[in-house]
C-alpha cells in the first residue's frame, strides 16, 4: 500500500471532503438557528441576550470535546432558563452563575453515580410522547413569532417553506435551511422590506466572554440558597440531554455513552458558569436540525456550531441582525414536522396499540405542553406507565386449589408475580374455614419480589394457625426462598 493510501486510512472519518462539507455546513445552519433561540431564552431567564449567546457558544464547544453523543447540540435552553430564572430574579445574576456552576457539579456526581442507567426505565411510549410534545412546543414558539407582524412576513414564510421542501430535490450538496436563510435575507435587504429580524431580539455580543468567579459571598447561606435551584437545573438538564441522546441513537443507529454525556454536561455547565453564561443542556430542536435535516454525524458539527455562533455575532453581527425571523421560523417549522412521530397517531397504529400505551403517550404530551417542562412530562408519563404495568401484571397472579381425593390436604398452586400490587389480594383467595387440616401452597410458578408478598404469606399462615391448621410453603426459587427466610416472621401479619 502506498504512503498516501496508508495516510488516508489513518485519517479521521470527518476529514474526508464529503463528511467535512456536511459537518461544516450543518454547523453553520445550527449556529444561525441558535441566535434567536439563545436570545429568547435569555429573556426568559431575565438576563442580557449576550449571556444566552455566550452560554450557547461555551456549551457547544465544550460538549463537543467531553460529551458522549456525537453530533448532539447543547446550548442555552428554555427548560434550564425556566428553572434558573427565579434565582436571578430574587437574588441577582451572581447567584445565577453560582447556580450554573453548582448544577454542573451535581451533574458530574449524578453521572458518576450512574443516573444515566435510569434511562432504561423510560418506556417507549414516554419517549414518543417526549418527541411529539417537543415538536408541539417548538411549533407553538414559532406561532408566537409570526403573530401580530406585518403581512409581508407570511409570503416570506411561505417562500422559506417552499425552498426547504423543493431545494433538496435539486441538490443535497448545500443544506436547504442555509439556502432558505440566505435567499430570504437577500430579498428583504435588497427590497427594503420591513419585517422582524434577529436584531430585533436584542443586541449581539461584540467580544468573547471573560472568565471569572461569581459575584457572591462564599458562605453556607449562599450554598443553601443556590443548591435547590442548582439541583433542579441539574436534573432537568440531564433528563432532557439523555432523552435527546437516546433519540439521536435511534435516528443514527449508533450507540453513545450516557454516563460520559452526563459528566460532559456537568463539565460544560461549569465552564459556562465560570465564563458568565446561563448554563444549558442538549437542545432537541437544534439537534434535529443538525442530525436529521443537515445530516451531521460527528463532533465537528457541534464544535463548529458554537464557534460559528461567536464568529457570526462578533464579526458579522450586522449581517446576522438583518436575517428575517421568517427564515428561521420556516426552518424550525420543518424541524417540527420532521421531529413529530406521525406514525404514532395514525388511525391504524391507534387501533392496534394497547390503551395503556396510548394513555402514557397522551399524559406525557399533555403534561409537557401544559407546563412547558419536558422533565415534568417524562416523570408523569413514566409514573403512569409504571402504574399501568403494575395493574396489568397484578391481574396475572392466580390461585388454583386442588383437594386430595381423601380430603387430607389441599394444594394451592399460585402463578404469576407476587409483589405489592398482586399480593394484597392474595390473602382473600383461600378458604380458611372450609379447608382440611393441612394446606400446601405451591409457589413454583411464581416469584416473590418484595416484603409485601412475604407479609401476605405470613398473614395466610397466621389465619390458618388461628383455626388449628398447618401451612407448608413449597416450590420457592432461590431468590424468593432467601427473601422469605430473611423476612418471614419479622413482619406484622394481618389477622
Amino acid at each position: 500500500m502506498s504512503l498516501p493510501a496508508r495516510l488516508r486510512g489513518l485519517r479521521p472519518s470527518w476529514l474526508s471532503p464529503k463528511v467535512l462539507r456536511t459537518e461544516v455546513l450543518a454547523g453553520l445552519v445550527v449556529a444561525l438557528a441558535l441566535v434567536p433561540e439563545a436570545i429568547s431564552f435569555s429573556i426568559i431567564a431575565g438576563v442580557d441576550p449576550a449571556i444566552g449567546l455566550f452560554a450557547s457558544f461555551t456549551m457547544a464547544v465544550t460538549i463537543a470535546v467531553v460529551g458522549g453523543r456525537p453530533a448532539m447540540i447543547s446550548a442555552a435552553t428554555g427548560a434550564v432558563a425556566l428553572v434558573i430564572a427565579p434565582l436571578n430574579r430574587e437574588h441577582g445574576f451572581g447567584y445565577l452563575v453560582a447556580g450554573v456552576i453548582l448544577a454542573g457539579v451535581f451533574q458530574i456526581v449524578l453521572g458518576a453515580l450512574g443516573v444515566a442507567k435510569l434511562l432504561r426505565f423510560v418506556p417507549r411510549s414516554v419517549m414518543v410522547g417526549f418527541v411529539n410534545s417537543l415538536a408541539i412546543l417548538v411549533f407553538m414558539a414559532q406561532v408566537r413569532e409570526v403573530s401580530d407582524v406585518p403581512w409581508t412576513v407570511y409570503p416570506l414564510l411561505a417562500a422559506g417553506l417552499a425552498l426547504l421542501v423543493l431545494f433538496p430535490r435539486i441538490t443535497a450538496v448545500v443544506p436547504a435551511p442555509l439556502v432558505s436563510i440566505v435567499v430570504l435575507t437577500v430579498i428583504t435587504v435588497a427590497a427594503g422590506i420591513a419585517v422582524p429580524t434577529v436584531g430585533d431580539k436584542g443586541a449581539l455580543p461584540s467580544s468573547l466572554p471573560v472568565p471569572g468567579l461569581p459575584d457572591v459571598p462564599f458562605t453556607l447561606d449562599t450554598l443553601t440558597t443556590v443548591a435547590p435551584y442548582a439541583f433542579a437545573m441539574a436534573l432537568v438538564g440531564l433528563m432532557e440531554s439523555l432523552m435527546t441522546a437516546k433519540l439521536v441513537d435511534e435516528i443514527t443507529d449508533t450507540p453513545s455513552s450516557k454516563t460520559r454525556e452526563s459528566v460532559g454536561q456537568g463539565i460544560a455547565n461549569i465552564v459556562t458558569g465560570f465564563l458568565g453564561g446561563m448554563g444549558g443542556c442538549a437542545m432537541i430542536g437544534q439537534t434535529m436540525v443538525n442530525v436529521k435535516v443537515s445530516g451531521a454525524r460527528t463532533r465537528l458539527s457541534t464544535f463548529l456550531a458554537g464557534a460559528f455562533l461567536m464568529v457570526l455575532c462578533i464579526a458579522f453581527g450586522p449581517v446576522v441582525s438583518d436575517i428575517p425571523m421568517a427564515a428561521l421560523v420556516a426552518v424550525m417549522i420543518m424541524v417540527c414536522f420532521a421531529t413529530f412521530d406521525w406514525h404514532s397517531i395514525a388511525p391504524g397504529t391507534l387501533r392496534r396499540m394497547p390503551a395503556g400505551e396510548i394513555t402514557v403517550m397522551a399524559v406525557t404530551v399533555a403534561c409537557v405542553v401544559a407546563t412547558h417542562n419536558l422533565a415534568v412530562g417524562v416523570v408523569a408519563g413514566s409514573v403512569t406507565a409504571m402504574v399501568i404495568f403494575a395493574k396489568r401484571v397484578a391481574r396475572l397472579a392466580d390461585v388454583t386449589a386442588l383437594v386430595d381425593p381423601d380430603g387430607g390436604q389441599v394444594v394451592y398452586a399460585v402463578s404469576g408475580q407476587l409483589f405489592f400490587a398482586s399480593s394484597n389480594e392474595l390473602v382473600g383467595r383461600f378458604d380458611y374455614a372450609g379447608d382440611p387440616e393441612k394446606v400446601v401452597i405451591d409457589l413454583s410458578a411464581t416469584h416473590v419480589w418484595d416484603a409485601s408478598s412475604v407479609a401476605a404469606l405470613d398473614a395466610i399462615e397466621h389465619r390458618y394457625a388461628q383455626r388449628g391448621k398447618t401451612v407448608e410453603i413449597v416450590g420457592l426459587n432461590g431468590p424468593s426462598a432467601h427473601l422469605h427466610e430473611k423476612l418471614s416472621g419479622e413482619l406484622t401479619a394481618a389477622g
